[in-house]
């Protein structure tokens, strides 16, 4: 009999909720709205949570993703989304897995998202973001193919920001690229030390400021120095043994 009652209980509970699910998702999306108005990320990502529970869509999934990426909760919104490369994807999910990926330092899989975009349309911001990652993950013949997409469709009024330095500043785009070229050059053949950094002293013509490719200058001449004395060293030894 308890069972029977139970059973009762929960139909007219499910039914209860079947009846006030349309009101539910009614008043989240004015609730939505509302937290829109003021300003308040927190709300909107709660009121977008529970609509994509009650009524979930393909938009409203990328939608809170959006809003995980651009408050800067980037574990949250891959959480939303996953990793998966996917050539269907609406153009803010791919956006929005690039920028998190990216973020939370997983070059391999940025770059499928990233390569997705660039792909739709292409863009010399997008072909610096990819050589970059390309570099990272060593994979260099994909980079030098968007470095030299870079080096013939920048224009000289085009402006990328670095904010590895407090505060942050920006060179020109051309210069960025220059410098890609160079640390190319230098992961390809680690011998050609003289023309990677040759590339990088260009760079630094075009951007005096450009400090991230100061410190590589730096690291890549004390390279040379310590190599030039370990060639020193070894010329003596055979010098002294004959």
């Amino acid at each position: 009999m308890k069972k029977i009652a139970l059973i009762g209980l929960f139909m007219l509970s499910a039914g209860s909720y079947a009846q006030s699910n349309p009101q539910l998702v009614s008043h989240y999306e004015a609730f939505y709205q509302q937290m829109k108005a003021q300003g308040d990320v927190r709300g909107v990502i709660d009121a977008l949570t529970h609509l994509n529970v009650l009524s979930p869509s393909p938009e409203r999934r990328d939608t809170l993703a959006y809003f995980y990426a651009n408050s800067k909760q980037y574990v949250q919104a891959i959480n939303v989304l996953g990793t998966e490369k996917d050539a269907e994807a609406s153009d803010l999910a791919v956006e929005v897995k690039a920028i998190s990926l990216k973020s939370l330092n997983q070059p391999q899989l940025a770059v499928q998202q990233f390569d997705i975009m660039f792909g739709r349309n292409p863009d010399v911001y997008l072909a610096y973001e990819l050589a970059d990652l390309n570099l990272q993950i060593g994979k260099t013949v994909e980079a030098k193919t968007y470095i030299n997409y870079g080096l013939e469709n920048t224009k000289d009024e085009q402006m990328l920001p670095f904010y590895e330095a407090n505060p942050p500043y920006q060179v020109p785009l051309k210069a960025a690229f220059k410098y890609q070229e160079g640390l190319f050059l230098y992961n390809e053949d680690k011998t050609n030390m003289d023309e990677a950094i040759r590339l990088i002293d260009e760079a630094i013509v075009m951007a005096p400021n450009f400090n991230i490719a100061k410190q590589i200058k730096e690291i890549l001449l004390k390279q040379k120095q310590a190599q030039n004395a370990a060639s020193a060293e070894e010329k003596q030894k055979q010098d002294t043994k004959n």
